[in-house]
């Protein structure tokens, strides 16, 4: 695609108007959420700093979503995006935002930091997964972009259980990097940047989806960031959380480049592998651990670095593996 101003500046509008909802809507909602009691209840074998935390409005989750969607709703006005495209990128977001949500009420409403099954999760995870990859798969087909390859692969029916496992395994990976002030949101709109980025140097029609909504997702987490930062005056809950995830993963399901999750994103994968490790080490060993504390992030604060460190240090880390990832492809 040829960067005409025209184009700089109808992307920079879909950042825009993401950043200025996204803001408004989390200045607005802090007080709300202060009024409705609907403050996050900080689990007590986490970090025992953090449990000064409690109380904190969480769902903040709600504000980013507000600003994608008309940033979104812009973009295929402005002809950056296909209709199709979009909505499913949008829809990806919603469902997945709608189990975060679902299981923050629940934890409000009980008043423990316990809200859906591990299950019940995983079952509406695999529906809207499953829907996506139909969806997908009726409208573009099944094949996806190889890093490095120059080359892309048609997956068949093992696409379905591919795009499944990819929406799920983000969506609860970003839900385990969402422990410190900042850190998510921040990764997050690294990733949704280098997307749009990389949509942008593909140009097909789902690469310009995935751009225009890589814009949207940066934009909405900037703005929220200037509340999310630390200390954090909200936070975005299981509904950001795994709306953030849904919506990532959507992007590169609609771009075609889903093998460049793990690499853009690797800090996600990371954060759950830890989990999955300390738990695994755990069980086996009758009680040892790897780690000081997982996800990751809480080995490292309780190693002694501030969380602003810990998050400096992770952008940083994202950042390279975001380079990498657009040099991968383009």
């Amino acid at each position: 695609m040829q960067l005409t101003n025209l184009i700089i500046f109808k992307y920079s509008a879909v950042a825009a108007i993401a950043f200025l909802v996204s803001a408004l809507a989390t200045g607005r909602l802090i007080p709300y959420l202060r009024h409705k009691q609907f403050g996050q209840y900080i689990r007590e074998e986490g970090p025992q700093a953090h449990l000064a935390k409690t109380g904190t409005p969480t769902m903040g989750g709600v504000a980013m979503a507000a600003g994608i969607t008309p940033a979104g709703i812009l973009s295929v006005l402005m002809g950056l995006s296909d209709m199709g495209d979009m909505l499913a990128i949008l829809l990806s977001m919603y469902a997945f935002g709608a189990v975060g949500f679902i299981d923050d009420y629940n934890k409000i409403a009980k008043k423990q930091n316990e809200g859906l099954t591990p299950k019940q999760k995983l079952l509406l995870q695999c529906i809207f997964g499953a829907a996506l990859a139909v969806f997908m798969m009726m409208r573009e087909g099944s094949s996806v972009i190889i890093p490095f390859a120059g080359k892309s692969v048609d997956m068949g029916l093992l696409y379905i259980p591919f795009v499944i496992f990819i929406e799920v395994a983000m969506a609860n990976s970003v839900n385990l990097t969402d422990g410190l002030d900042g850190l998510a949101a921040s990764i997050s709109a690294i990733v949704a940047c280098t997307f749009a980025v990389i949509g942008i140097c593909l140009s097909a029609d789902g690469s310009m989806a995935m751009a225009a909504a890589g814009q949207a997702v940066f934009g909405a987490a900037i703005g929220y960031l200037l509340y999310n930062r630390y200390p954090a005056q909200i936070f975005m809950g299981d509904t950001g959380s795994m709306a953030l995830g849904g919506v990532l993963s959507a992007m590169a399901i609609v771009g075609r480049i889903e093998w460049l999750l793990p690499i853009a994103g690797a800090l996600f994968v990371i954060e759950a592998l830890s989990v999955i490790i300390q738990v695994a080490y755990f069980k086996k060993t009758g009680g040892k651990r790897i780690f000081r504390m997982a996800p990751i992030h809480h080995h490292f604060e309780l190693g002694g670095w501030h969380e602003t460190k810990v998050v400096r240090r992770f952008c940083i880390f994202t950042l390279i593996c975001c380079i990498i990832a657009i040099f991968s492809v383009i």
